[in-house]
């Protein structure tokens, strides 16, 4: 089956019967439900880019094997010329969502297909579970399904020592095996994408504190959504159901957070990848590389995201006729610099890739998970710039409703500037608004902040990869010279 098209991805959604709760209620119908029809339709247009015949070229593949045509974002990488013009495919979407929707389908796809290219490693727990992680990648490769995930576990308390996210009746676990497979009971979060997607991939980050080699706690396996048992809880909807015009980024990229219960739900044996192995789930992100690959598109949107927040910001000092001033010059540096260092990276990534003892080309690991960490400061810091460069005029924001009144005279004489008419310099800040002071650019701050853990995690995490030994040699050798 060839890439498919938005609406083949929205007939699926729709064929499924997710259990969906939003606002107190059961949604029965995910793509007209005003909560979530909007970001099933953003979804839904990255489906028909990959299937518009001016961007199926740099958007697809042909599949070695099956000779189907894929999305570019299910390849195997084996050269550097594969991890660029995934890169280009993934930064034509995310350019498309304007870097909003973190959880596109070429997150997981990226992962997947890293994972099919060292299922070996998977092997190692039980040979079957290496075959299991091909089989299941050619599936979703070829009905280009669309996939979250959920990686953390509910806590009840701190106050268990090093066990807090690991206890029963809360956290996610083996309860039963049987002939058909393994029963499993409990709930994980943040299963962003939850509701608009086809399949669920479950898996786990470490289990430091767990020094057992068999946990009931330790699992990655993928799902139906619709798999029995399965509920999706969600977050109140950020799509309000105004216009384009009063909140174009929450009309559009809603993509939605949820809690998802598992209750007493079968898993069978062939979508289980690892079950019980502590060691094995420990080391799958750094053994397989899958991270370097999920920080690679993170690159992308990230990329994308700066691209946005710059582009608005030289809007409004040109709008506001107060671009030459230094302030605002010194701000609008700032964002180039994050927006050139996301690019230097990305491309750094590419550049010193080296494939890995399976063949998969991996991208540089130091500079692609730099980009998670730079993240998590740069974008509260480019919504700050945004908010002190819009100052009050942020707040002078008529709707499009005004226009429309016998104030629309009013508000064209006394709004415009020598820049801009009043209708344009008011769209613009209803977008600026809405990056830098809605509750849906309020989410996404959040969601960049512990996008990858949190910071303290993720900086000792960059130290621990870090070649230490090769600047610290150098400055014993200058020591040592006369």
């Amino acid at each position: 089956m060839p890439a498919r098209n938005g609406t083949q991805y929205l007939a699926g959604l729709r064929q499924r019967k997710t259990e969906v709760w939003l606002r107190g209620e059961r949604v029965a119908d995910v793509t007209t439900h005003s909560g979530l029809a909007n970001g099933a339709r953003a979804i839904a247009s990255l489906y028909d880019l990959q299937t518009d015949p001016a961007q199926r070229a740099a958007m697809t593949f042909t599949c070695p094997d099956t000779g189907d045509t894929l999305g570019l974002s299910f390849i195997i990488p084996r050269t550097q010329d594969d991890l660029v013009r995934r890169r280009e495919m993934m930064l034509r979407w995310a350019r498309t969502t304007c870097g909003m929707m973190g959880r596109s389908p070429d997150f997981m796809n990226v992962t997947f297909a890293c994972w099919a290219g060292s299922a070996d490693y998977f092997g190692r727990g039980r040979p079957e579970f290496a075959e299991n992680m091909r089989r299941y990648y050619r599936y979703i490769a070829e009905n280009d399904l669309t996939l979250t995930h959920a990686l953390i576990n509910l806590q009840r308390s701190r106050n268990v020592s090093g066990m807090f996210n690991l206890q029963e009746g809360t956290a996610l676990q083996v309860v039963k095996e049987t002939s058909a497979g393994l029963v499993v009971r409990g709930a994980r979060v943040l299963a962003t994408l939850g509701p608009l997607a086809d399949e669920i991939a479950v898996y786990a980050p470490r289990l430091a504190q767990h020094l057992d080699h068999y946990s009931p706690f330790a699992l990655s396996f993928a799902i139906p959504c619709d798999t029995p048992g399965l509920r999706f809880l969600c977050r109140d909807s950020f799509d309000q159901g105004k216009s384009h015009f009063d909140h174009p980024l929450g009309s559009r990229f809603e993509e939605m957070d949820s809690i998802v219960f598992f209750d007493d739900v079968l898993v069978p044996w062939e979508r289980v990848f690892i079950h019980g192995d502590v060691g094995l789930l420990n080391n799958t992100a750094a053994v397989t590389h899958s991270s370097a690959h999920s920080a690679h598109q993170g690159c992308a949107k990230n990329l994308a995201k700066c691209e946005l927040v710059l582009g608005v910001a030289l809007l409004m000092t040109e709008t506001l006729g107060n671009g030459h001033l230094p302030h605002a010059e010194e701000r609008i540096g700032e964002l180039v610099m994050y927006t050139e260092l996301m690019r230097a990276c990305m491309r750094a990534a590419e550049a010193d890739a080296e494939p890995d003892e399976w063949g998969v080309m991996c991208p540089s690991q130091l500079p692609a998970e730099t980009t998670r960490n730079l993240f998590m400061t740069a974008y509260p810091r480019m919504v700050e710039i945004l908010q002190l460069l819009g100052s009050s005029s942020l707040m002078i924001l008529p709707t499009q409703a005004d226009f429309a009144t016998p104030l629309r005279g009013d508000i064209e004489q006394y709004l415009a500037t020598d820049g801009s008419t009043a209708l344009d310099r008011v769209k613009l800040f209803h977008l600026a608004w809405d990056i830098a002071c809605s509750s849906f650019g309020s989410r996404q701050v959040l969601y960049e902040r512990f996008f990858a853990s949190d910071p303290l995690t993720r900086a000792r995490a960059l130290a621990g990869m870090f070649p230490k030994k090769v600047v610290t040699d150098r400055v014993l050798d200058f020591l040592g010279r006369a």
